[in-house]
Order: C-alpha cells, then structure tokens, then sequence
C-alpha cells in the first residue's frame, strides 16, 4: 500500500499539468509493451496486444485486446480526467509593476480555492510549439521548467486588517504571480519567449505558441502520526487516472477489452474534442471493433455488455465542518472508495450500476462507503453523467475520499487510493 502510495505521489510530481500526465503515463505505457495507434492511420489490432492513443497531447486511451469477441463481452472502462484547476499563462503575458517588479498576466482554469495559491513558490509547465515543415503540423515540446520561477505575494495584515473576516480575491488584480525585479538580467520584454528558449534549447523565432499554466513547485509528501495521509496537489484527478493505468497494467483477463480513459477540460465542463462531452471515447470503441473485423451490429451489442466506471474523488465529512455533510452519508478518510449518488444525476449512478461495484468490492474485500450531497447544497459533477450523453453504457460514479478538493494541496488517505485500485483490478478481471 504505501508503495503504490509512493509511486503515485511521484508520478503526481511528475505531471504538474495535463500534457505532462499524459506524456508522463506514456512512458509507462511504453515500457510495459503498449503499441501507440496514429489516430490518421488504419488500426490493425490483434487479440493480446496492448495499445493506447492520445487527443490533443491532453487525453489518453489505453486499452488491451483479451478477446476478439466483443460483441459478447463487451468493454470495462475505467475514465478519470487529467486536469486540474490552477493558472493559466495568457499570450503577452509580461506586465511592469511599480517601475522594478516583473509580474506575468494569467487567467484562472477552473473552480480554485484562491486562497491557497499565496506565498507558494510556484513553477510552469505545460507545452510549446515550434515552427515545422507544414504550417499543420507544428513541433510540439512537452516543458516543465522544474524550478521555482514565480510567487503570487500576500498582501500584509496591516494593510488589509479584515482579511481573516473574509475577502473576496480578483482574480485580474489580486492572483497575478511576481516574476522579479527588473534589472540587466530581467527585462520586461519577451520573458516568456526567453524562458522557453532557453528551457528548450532553440531559436527565439521557432517558438510559435505555448499553453503553460502555473503549479506548485514544492513536491507531495506524506503526513500524519503513522504516515497515513498524502499531501498534494492535484490529487483531484491524477490519483484516479494513475489508478486506473496501474490497474490496466496489473491486471489479467481473457474477456473483453479492458480500457483506461484519462479526459481532459473536466474542470470547465468538458465541452472540447478531448473532453468527456465529446465522442472521443464513443468514436474509440467504435474503431475498435471495425480493426476487429466487427460490424456495426456487433458494435451495438458490444455497447449493450460493457460497464463503465467513472473514477474521479469525493468528499469526505470535515473534521472541523462536519455539518456540512449529509446527516447519513457521510464518508470518512481510511474507511474505503466512495460511491456517489445524486437524485438528479449529476452522478450517473443508479441501483443497477451501485450493485454492480458493491459486488466487485465485496470480492476483493474492500469496504466501500456512498455520498450524496446535502439536500440543501449544490454538489458538483463529474465525467460520468457527461460520457452518459455520448455513450449509452451503464455506469457508477465512484472516487476515493478526500479534504482540501480544489485546494493547491489536497489531503487524501493512502488506504482508500490502494484499495479503489484493487476494486479497478478486479473489475478488469471478472
């Protein structure tokens, strides 16, 4: 368990934005013996290989052929998303403050807890494109500057003596990180394009385009009297995405085809073509079965056996807050994954689908707990309900429990990430 805690805390570090994950994962896929698919080319898939493809260098499908017949045995996907909400670098980003601060223009992605983002330093990722042969096809670079380069500053308490009474950030004037001082070495202009050259290693006029955004530089760690806990960003969603690779990995079956999908843009709603509101997935599995020689009736009947289990996190009940939780559901750390459950199916669970992963617990010998929101507060939702629109496959949302969502640094229990991981192996193996 806390190996595979370990593995994952580094392989968080190494992924501070979607493109690093996905580019991160692909080496594990790799040198486990995946083939890469080139989405422009002719699949040719065969019974016992192991493949994957990507979209937009943000999402990655991986899968493995245990079986030709899946028009009888359908598909086991897990889907996660690779996304998080932080800070994204906007174009002509370089401001002057003050006539001796360099400061960078940004633009917030997704629902973050603003506060938490102060006094941390903070590196970039992300990635960059350079001029190539064809106007279409740019030279895409995977970066990560992998030092601490920016800080966005508090302001002091003398100057904002209500501050602990609450105050509501601007995201325009008060989140914007501080670079340094301007001076011989630091000028104002070009910063970003000088940043990535030098980072790359190439020409200033190559560099066409970049989408970095910003992360914590200070890596995860465990905490804790006994170590239980792990502290770090981005758990919400890279844990389950992570889990759900290592499951594809591990596990061993004669059925089917087993699929690990990591969308991306889940944080702002995934409405693009890598998001789970597209038919990236459904467009996947379709090819999977033509490259099988299948027809479109047995696409059909492939969809109408297959399960979906949708894996992003939950809450857990606040040991602080704890009203703010459902007075009878009300899951706690180290206790066991989540399912989740909403009468207005901002959660794509139902009866039939929660049965199925109760089972699927039950024969591994993981206890599970179930959420449901307040009937007085909003919830959130997650890939599950979206993938429904596109994909008429049964499905269970589920996550393992966790403090701080949102927050630069999320607190979750190592036993829960293990033992959602044992439940994705032996949902690959039934």
């Amino acid at each position: 368990m806390k190996n595979f805690a370990k593995k994952m805390l580094d392989f968080i570090y190494e992924s501070p934005t979607q493109f690093n994950a996905v580019s991160t994962s692909e080496k594990i896929l790799l040198e486990n013996g995946f083939e890469k698919l080139n989405p422009k080319s002719t699949w040719k898939l065969e019974k016992g290989k192991k493949y994957y493809t990507t979209k937009n260098s943000s999402a990655l499908i991986a899968f493995k052929i245990n079986s030709t017949m899946v028009e009888n045995e359908g598909f086991r996907v897990i889907g996660s998303h690779t996304d998080s909400p932080c800070f994204r670098i906007k174009p002509n980003a370089e401001m002057e403050s003050c006539g001796s601060y360099l400061k960078l223009n940004t633009e917030g992605y997704g629902g973050m807890i603003l506060s938490t983002w102060f006094d941390r330093p903070l590196s970039m990722a992300g990635r960059v494109f350079l001029k190539g042969k064809n106007p279409f096809n740019p030279i895409e670079k995977i970066i990560n500057i992998n030092k601490p380069v920016c800080i966005i500053p508090n302001l002091a308490i003398h100057m904002n003596r209500s501050i602990n009474d609450g105050y509501k950030y601007n995201k325009q004037r008060d989140m914007l990180p501080l670079v340094g001082l301007l001076n011989e070495q630091l000028e104002k202009d070009n910063y970003m394009i000088n940043l990535i050259s030098e980072e790359l290693n190439v020409d200033i006029k190559d560099i066409i385009d970049f989408d970095i955004f910003l992360y914590e530089y200070e890596k995860g760690c465990f905490t804790g009297q006994n170590e239980e806990f792990i502290s770090t960003g981005r758990l919400d969603n890279l844990s389950m995405y992570y889990s759900s690779i290592e499951a594809l990995l591990n596990s061993n079956s004669n059925t089917g085809i087993s699929i690990a999908v990591g969308f991306d843009n889940e944080e702002v709603g995934s409405s693009t073509k890598q998001g789970a509101d597209s038919n990236m997935l459904l467009n996947i599995l379709e090819r999977i079965c033509i490259s099988l020689n299948k027809d479109r009736e047995d696409f059909f009947k492939a969809l109408e056996n297959s399960f979906i289990i949708s894996s992003d996190l939950a809450h857990a009940v606040h040991p602080n807050l704890n009203s703010m939780a459902d007075p009878t559901n009300r899951p706690v750390m180290g206790k066991g994954p989540v399912i989740k459950i909403h009468a207005g199916q901002a959660y794509t669970s139902d009866a039939y689908s929660i049965s199925v992963y109760k089972e699927i617990c039950r024969k591994c010998e993981v206890s599970y707990q179930e959420f449901v929101n307040k009937s007085d507060e909003r919830g959130g939702s997650t890939i599950g309900p979206i993938s429904s629109t596109h994909i008429d496959i049964p499905s269970v949302d589920i996550g393992a429990p966790i403090l701080s969502m949102h927050s630069i640094r999320e607190l979750g229990c190592c036993e829960d990430f293990y033992n959602t991981y044992k439940t994705f192996v032996k949902f690959f193996e039934i």
